[in-house]
């Protein structure tokens, strides 16, 4: 299948070629059909695999369709700013040969210039929900000829609290639209949500949820927690990585890591919520260009990095949500192309290990690096405690890379 047999509008297909976009991806040919029929969806799908074009794609044609442009008449919710900058980039692409227009409705922006945009007439408004409701309560934007709604990953939607927001959202949406919502995990939250905000829609699950895309090459590292950004530094020095997107658990790490990182002679920043945005947006572009060589994130950056040649992805902690892991090393192996996801494991995060194993279907078993060996003696102290002391003592051999003799 090529995108030349979807029949999207011609603006659309010049600008495809221009990006070098020939055949759709699976999420793609799967869902541009049915949201061009108009129908509800309700879709999932690996992280990369070009669901944001899955949706900008059709929403663009049907408003090319229209002979008057310049009123808001599609809405993509994005639960971060820098997924929402993403899908207003891929948007503005898309759109280069037409004249639609984007506005991308922020916060930790000034609010004056998104009135200014919002006045000069646009077609596809893109916004975080606090920074929407701002503009709602303001009256600088009105929801009433709104045709398209999409809620884009709208697992991260529900873990970040927005769910009142989005109710709040909805009763200022018209009755009669087409209502389109994305997830890269579907659960009984998800279920929930769809059951309310979407009618008789179509379902789409590609590739099914909750796996790595294919070509993530995927290693586990048994550290001691010390010593993991020390590993970090040295493998990076060892396999000289320029780019790598290193995850951690709360800002204080973030923090800490970076410091570390300068002071082993790699540039490095921080991303995560307390910077400013005019910090988050220069974090990222240095990094997209080479200026710094290591970015250090919480997973306020998870679901709004698309760097397509990134090939390095460290997890210096699990995340306590399993599901975040898939999101984490979904920032490498952008549209097929090769990625490799480095994850430190100490004896404290055992249990997140064992969650991991139940998400993926399959045996994780830590490697060491010699240098690095973590401590055998050492007691783990947050683990999730089971009281058969025997479970606990195969578990911690596991941890440590070593496997425990089977019962018989």
């Amino acid at each position: 299948m090529s995108f030349q047999s979807l029949q999207l509008a011609p603006a659309l297909l010049t600008s495809l070629q221009a990006l070098g976009f020939d055949n759709p991806t699976p999420i793609q040919a799967d869902a541009i059909p049915a949201v061009l029929s108009g129908q509800d969806l309700l879709a999932s799908a690996e992280t990369g695999s070009g669901k944001t074009a899955a949706f900008l794609l059709p929403i663009l044609h049907r408003l090319l369709s229209r002979e008057t442009h310049g009123v808001p008449r599609a809405l993509v919710l994005a639960p971060t700013r820098e997924l929402a900058q993403q899908i207003v980039k891929h948007g503005e692409a898309l759109a280069e040969h037409s004249p639609l227009k984007f506005v991308l409705l922020q916060g930790g922006a000034n609010i004056g210039p998104q009135c200014e945009r919002l006045a000069s007439g646009v077609d596809v408004v893109v916004a975080t929900p606090g920074r929407l409701l701002d503009h709602l309560i303001k009256g600088s934007l009105s929801l009433s000829a709104i045709e398209t709604v999409v809620f884009d990953e709208a697992d991260r939607l529900l873990d970040m609290g927005f769910k009142d927001e989005i109710q709040r959202i909805r009763r200022r949406l018209p009755a009669k639209r087409q209502s389109l919502l994305f997830s890269a995990t579907i659960d009984s939250a998800i279920e929930e949500l769809a059951n309310v905000l979407l009618e008789q829609p179509v379902r789409i699950n590609v590739a099914g949820t909750n796996r790595a895309a294919t070509p993530i090459t995927q290693q586990f590292f048994a550290v001691d927690e010390e010593k993991k950004q020390k590993l970090a530094a040295y493998l990076i020095g060892k396999n000289n990585w320029r780019q790598v997107l290193v995850f951690a658990r709360t800002k204080q790490l973030v923090d800490e890591y970076v410091n570390e990182f300068i002071l082993d002679g790699l540039p490095a920043s921080a991303l995560h919520g307390d910077k400013t945005q005019g910090h988050r947006n220069k974090a990222l572009e240095q990094f997209k260009e080479g200026k710094i060589r290591v970015l250090v994130a919480t997973d306020v950056a998870a679901r709004g990095i698309d760097i397509p040649e990134l090939e390095v992805v460290f997890n210096l902690e699990l995340p306590y949500v399993a599901e975040d892991y898939i999101h984490r090393i979904g920032r490498t192996g952008r549209a097929g192309k090769a990625g490799l996801a480095l994850s430190f494991v100490s004896v404290d995060e055992e249990w997140m290990l064992q969650e991991l194993e139940v998400l993926l279907d399959e045996r994780l078993t830590p490697q060491w690096v010699p240098g690095f060996e973590p401590d055998l003696n050492r007691e783990p102290k947050n683990i999730k405690r089971n009281s058969n002391s025997a479970r606990k003592s195969r578990d911690k051999k596991r941890i440590l890379g070593q496997r425990a003799p089977k019962r018989r």
